[in-house]
């Protein structure tokens, strides 16, 4: 099944900057109608003006805090309220934090999963039955790299990314024969806003661009072939094999290894992506 663009109308969170942007431009760029969900309202409004200058499309924003119990319903009854019929979801809002899990802060801890984990839940669920209805569309979750193994440093992220990645692919299953197109999609390292606070030192050289991972997304999404996930080239294919191949031991003893070549167990600093 292919997905034709020019029929979608396609919500985003975390649309305001970074991937979710490009992501947002990609697909103005094919005729797809947006909704756009984030915080920060005026960067938002900045970008939906941007795409209908540019393409013509019908771009619609929502701001609201993702992060608040309830999130989801909201976002359907505001559709509900608006006439907006949603055929396509891609959950892209979140967080990341890192640092030595003792030395987190609760407070940080329990935000980045109200964000990366309850609020991703509770917008697929509000939304699951109509992207059924819909037909031809598609719910895409947001993962990482780092969803395929244990990250010491980055210990509750990259638990947060594990499920969204084990929760989309038991998802892909369920809605198998329903005419939604249901995927996780795992960027690697992507010079997002959350390294541009922490810096890149000891993560190497080896980074995408915010519109790089957009364009990989938007090229998976153009295959005709359905698959469960993906990611966003081919060096993170191999690093998440390798993952899946060694035994857990091992995996924990390289990520532990690179997260210190990192620095990740001496920082503690939570931020956007």
């Amino acid at each position: 099944m292919t997905i034709d663009h020019s029929s979608q109308t396609t919500l985003i969170t975390g649309a305001s900057s970074g991937i979710g942007a490009d992501l947002a431009r990609r697909l103005a760029e094919r005729g797809t109608a947006l909704v756009l969900v984030a915080r920060r309202v005026e960067r938002l409004e900045a970008v939906a003006a941007e795409l209908r200058g540019a393409h013509g499309v019908q771009v619609e924003t929502v701001s609201a805090d993702l992060g608040r119990p309830g999130t989801g319903r909201d976002l359907a009854a505001e559709m509900d309220r608006r006439g907006i019929r949603v055929t396509s979801l891609i959950n892209n809002a979140g967080i990341g934090a890192d640092g030595a899990f003792a030395d987190q802060d609760p407070d940080e801890l329990e935000t980045l999963l109200a964000l990366n984990v309850t609020a991703l839940v509770d917008i697929t669920r509000a939304f699951i039955d109509r992207l059924n209805r819909a037909e031809g569309g598609y719910l895409v979750n947001i993962a990482s790299a780092a969803a395929y193994g244990p990250i010491p440093g980055m210990a509750v992220y990259a638990a947060s990314k594990a499920f969204v990645l084990n929760f989309t692919e038991a998802l892909w299953w369920e809605t198998r024969g329903s005419g939604l197109r249901t995927m996780a999609f795992s960027p690697g390292l992507t010079r997002s806003e959350f390294f541009q606070r922490i810096g890149t030192e000891g993560y190497g050289s080896d980074f995408q661009t915010p519109d790089e991972v957009a364009r990989a997304l938007v090229r998976a999404l153009d295959r005709s072939r359905s698959v469960p996930s993906t990611v966003s080239r081919a060096s993170t294919a191999v690093s998440a094999g390798l993952a899946r191949l060694f035994n857990r031991k091992t995996t924990v003893l390289v990520t532990a290894r690179l997260a210190g070549s990192a620095g990740l167990m001496s920082k503690r600093r939570p931020v956007g992506t």
